[in-house]
């Protein structure tokens, strides 16, 4: 008998209480299906219409796969939960609240299996009320399959793909999940994506970025962890110390911790500059910590990405020291 071959990509969307946009995504996923395409939906407890409307999600083609959690394990959990259920050779990620051009998938789907390398970025179109910004990866080669530590730009006040920390756009091999590199601990809540990319780029082999952005990301949605104020938006230290443990894990990455420094104290200085979301108590926790950071450190590192950043960021950062 034949083996009837599995899908080649596997979309993980993990769904929470996301009953408000989700059709929009589910839509866009009739016009990104194929054959070759399997969609996981991971519905981690959510006590709104979410799992009703996953149920009655029945593509055109390809394959749906529903899984339900037993609820509030968090984005993280939920993405390596589909990651474990999916079959495809290829894995990409969808946020609930986001949806995806035409054609988006097959685009790069078929991206990846040209370049052959571990994994392809793309450019994302950020949606902000009926504001459409295009937000490109900061990669001037295209279309090239690169070492994955040439997204880790070394020179002073540059940025590069590594700076780009948004896990759903891009496309996979399986290998890397196998090989650890999709795998953040659950516990953190925000700024996972950043912890993921930096992994990839540090310990894949190949990348390449792809000149297309057919991935809508929905900015500014209530709920949304960019926008909370919560204890959850202090999880990006915990990303960053996991960053640099893994930098401590191996001498030979040691030349990429200035700008993991440097990367780390951006974000200080970015929620510093936005405390005003902060619920009051949060912000003197996030300060705490701050200093700590600052303190803990290699001195010399610090002044360094002090001095690359804007005068105002410098200042915070210093009055935080």
């Amino acid at each position: 008998m034949r083996r009837v071959p599995g899908p080649s990509l596997s979309v993980i969307v993990p769904c929470r209480d996301a009953a408000k946009h989700l059709p929009v995504l589910l839509a866009a996923a009739q016009r990104n299906t194929d054959d070759d395409v399997e969609w996981v939906l991971v519905d981690d407890g959510s006590t709104d219409a979410t799992a009703a409307l996953l149920q009655a999600f029945a593509p055109v083609r390809g394959t749906r796969r529903v899984v339900t959690t037993a609820g509030g394990a968090g984005v993280v959990a939920a993405r390596q939960r589909g990651v474990e259920e999916s079959s495809g050779r290829w894995l990409t990620f969808a946020d609930a609240d986001d949806w995806l051009a035409p054609g988006h998938l097959q685009a790069m789907a078929a991206a990846i299996r040209a370049l052959d390398v571990d994994f392809v970025r793309c450019d994302h179109v950020q949606v902000t009320g009926v504001q459409r910004v295009l937000h490109r990866v900061p990669e001037t080669r295209r279309g090239l399959a690169l070492a994955a530590h040439d997204g880790i730009d070394l020179r002073p006040r540059t940025v590069s793909a590594v700076d780009a920390p948004n896990i759903w756009a891009g496309v996979y091999d399986r290998r890397l999940a196998e090989r650890g590199l999709l795998h953040v601990d659950p516990a953190i809540r925000t700024a996972e994506d950043r912890l993921m990319i930096w992994r990839l780029h540090l310990h894949a082999d190949r990348f390449a970025v792809a000149d297309l952005s057919g991935y809508r990301y929905r900015r500014e949605v209530g709920g949304s962890l960019t926008a909370v104020g919560d204890e959850r938006q202090l999880h990006f230290f915990d990303a960053y110390d996991a960053l640099l443990a893994d930098l401590d894990a191996d001498a030979a990455l040691e030349r990429f911790r200035p700008k993991a420094v440097r990367a780390y104290l951006h974000v200080v200085a970015h929620h510093e500059v936005h405390r005003d979301r902060f619920e009051p108590a949060v912000h003197r926790r996030f300060r705490d910590r701050a200093r700590a950071t600052l303190r803990a450190l290699p001195a010399p590192l610090v002044e360094q990405a002090v001095q690359q950043e804007t005068p105002a960021r410098s200042r915070i950062l210093r009055r935080l020291a």
